[in-house]
């Protein structure tokens, strides 16, 4: 296995189930984030902020393999990621497996896929892969707080079907395509699509709890973004996405966790049962 691997975006959701995943695989992991109180304590860490240029060198120092993601919902993502791409050519990593977004690869002006693009030009050998919305998003995510707070889920999702995925699967995945330095693209789901409503009552019936998905209008979820203090570049971006639902462009299913990783995927109710206590 290539190693050490920097991990970025260590702290978010996917992150810690990335930092994890290696690190009980036997890896030498260094975890990058912005601020030190978000790093694991018993995990080397680097601090790497993509707007502060200085942080990028010291972060992949002697790094064989580089894990990268970028800032959620970010449309700057291709100047953020773009230096630190070009300066992992330049300090001799190896590989570079970088978590993309499924079905940016019919936008070729999709920001995500602009750093494919680099990516794949950048002359180090390269695994995409591409996840569907997370599973956790419902449990640890931006849902989180309405499920516990109001019983509801409340989105522009209309009755579109999510094949939606774990990030432990992801992590398994990005394991994988590090210890056999896969060079490919790679498109993660889960093994069944299931609208929010379906998803809803999936975690009712796991926590005990009723919960209600509403349908907002994009109009209304706008507006709700924006009262929370969301950024308006951020906000837009969501809107493509959850537009992308609506038309049932994320319900598709394909084979290449379990391709991947030898194993399916969890399924929605598994993961809703491992998870009923955070919605208690």
């Amino acid at each position: 296995m290539l190693q050490p691997i920097l991990i970025t975006g260590a702290s978010g959701v996917l992150g810690r189930a990335l930092v994890s995943t290696f690190t009980q695989a036997g890896a030498s992991v260094r975890q990058a984030v912005r601020t030190r109180e978000k790093a694991r304590p018993d995990v080397d860490f680097v601090r790497l902020d993509y707007t502060d240029p200085a942080t990028i060198d010291p972060a992949i120092a002697g790094v064989q393999g580089l894990v990268l993601m970028a800032p959620p919902l970010d449309p700057d993502a291709p100047a953020k990621l773009g230096p630190a791409i070009t300066r992992a050519k330049e300090a001799g990593v190896r590989h570079i497996v970088f978590v993309s977004a499924l079905g940016v690869n019919h936008n070729e002006q999709a920001p995500l896929r602009v750093v494919e693009h680099l990516v794949m030009d950048s002359g180090i050998s390269y695994t995409i892969l591409r996840p569907n919305f997370f599973m956790e998003n419902f449990s640890e995510g931006f849902i989180a707080a309405s499920i516990k707070a109001q019983n509801a889920i409340f989105l522009a999702a209309g009755e579109g079907k999510t094949s939606f995925i774990s990030v432990r699967d992801i992590a398994a995945a990005a394991l994988a395509a590090v210890q056999k330095e896969l060079t490919g693209e790679f498109d993660l789901t889960g093994s069944e699509a299931l609208d929010h409503a379906e998803a809803a009552r999936a975690i009712g019936e796991a926590s005990g709890r009723p919960v209600t998905y509403h349908a907002l209008t994009e109009e209304q979820m706008v507006a709700g973004a924006r009262q929370a203090g969301m950024p308006e570049p951020n906000i837009g971006y969501l809107a493509v996405l959850y537009s992308a639902v609506r038309a049932g462009y994320m319900a598709a299913i394909m084979p290449d966790v379990q391709r991947l990783t030898g194993r399916k995927p969890t399924s929605f109710s598994e993961f809703a049962a491992t998870n009923a206590s955070r919605w208690q």
